[in-house]
C-alpha cells in the first residue's frame, strides 16, 4: 500500500513575495507549466517537500516589444511563442513548434525549460544562436546572465539557491534564422540532436546552437568565425555548406 506523502504548497502573488518564499523556505520547487517535474512525481522519481506555484504572477506571463530584442516572462508557454512571435523570433517559435503534444504546448514555459537545464531542451539551441540574455530575481534583486554562462552541466545551471528565473531577453532576427531537430520519431519525441541558425548580415554575424550532443548545450565558435560572403547573400556553394557542417560536427561533445 503506497502512503501520500505531505508537501506544502505556496501560491504567492508577486514576484517580489516569490523569492521571498523562496529564500524563506529553500526546499520549495518553483512550479510554472510542471509538465517536467509532475511527471517525476507522478512516477514517484521526485517527492519535493515544498511547491511554489508561479501561475498567479501575472508579471510572468507576458511578453514586451523592447525595441531591438523581445522580453519573454519565463510563465509565456510555447504555444504562444509559435503563435505570436514567430515574425521577430523564428527560430524560437521554430523550436517551441517541435515541443511535445498540444497539451505540452500549452502548459510548458520557457522558464521551466531553462530551469531544467537539460540538454535536450529544444528551447536552448536558438537562446544560444541569438545571444539570448537570462533574467534572475532574488532577494538581493536582478541580475542578466548571458545565456552562453548559463549552462553549467547536465541539468545544471547558473540559477543559486533561492534564485528565479523571471524573463529572457531575446534579440529579434536580424536576417534569417532556423532551427531542426532529430528524434526517434516525426512528433512528440526527445532531440537526438537539434541545431539552430541565426545570421545577421549587417552585423556580419553567424550564430549557432546545438542541442543533445554534450553535457551542456553548445555552440559551435569555429563554424561561426567562417568567412562568409557577407557582402552578397544567397545560395552558399556546396563546398563552404560542407566546411560548416564539418565544423559544427567539431564542436559536439557527445
Amino acid at each position: 500500500m503506497s502512503v501520500a506523502t505531505r508537501a506544502d504548497f505556496h501560491r504567492p502573488a508577486a514576484v517580489g513575495e516569490a523569492v521571498r518564499l523562496l529564500a524563506e523556505h529553500p526546499e520549495a520547487v518553483p512550479v510554472a507549466g510542471g509538465t517536467d517535474l509532475m511527471v517525476a512525481v507522478n512516477y514517484r522519481h521526485a517527492r519535493p517537500e515544498a511547491m511554489l506555484d508561479l501561475t498567479g504572477l501575472a508579471e510572468l506571463r507576458d511578453w514586451t516589444d523592447e525595441g531591438d530584442a523581445v522580453r519573454i516572462g519565463s510563465g509565456v508557454p510555447y504555444a504562444r511563442i509559435t503563435a505570436e512571435l514567430a515574425t521577430v523570433l523564428p527560430a524560437l517559435a521554430a523550436a517551441a513548434r517541435t515541443v511535445g503534444s498540444p497539451q505540452i504546448r500549452n502548459r510548458g514555459t520557457l522558464g521551466g525549460n531553462l530551469a531544467t537545464a537539460s540538454p535536450a531542451g529544444d528551447g536552448h539551441p536558438p537562446l544560444l544562436a541569438t545571444g539570448a540574455t537570462v533574467e534572475i530575481a532574488s532577494t538581493s534583486g536582478t541580475r542578466a546572465v548571458p545565456i552562453g554562462e548559463f549552462y553549467l552541466g547536465p541539468k545544471r545551471s547558473a540559477l543559486r539557491p533561492g534564485e528565479l528565473i523571471t524573463a529572457v531577453t531575446v534579440p529579434k532576427a536580424a536576417g534569417p534564422q532556423q532551427f531542426l531537430k532529430v528524434g526517434t520519431r516525426n512528433a512528440m519525441v526527445i532531440a537526438v540532436c537539434s541545431f539552430a541558425l541565426a545570421l545577421d548580415f549587417d552585423a556580419r554575424r553567424l550564430g549557432t546552437g546545438i542541442g543533445s550532443a554534450g553535457p551542456v548545450p553548445l555552440t559551435a565558435p569555429d563554424a561561426e568565425a567562417l568567412d562568409l560572403p557577407w557582402s552578397s547573400p544567397g545560395r552558399f556553394d556546396d563546398a563552404l555548406a560542407a566546411e560548416f557542417g564539418r565544423r559544427v560536427a567539431a564542436a559536439a561533445r557527445p
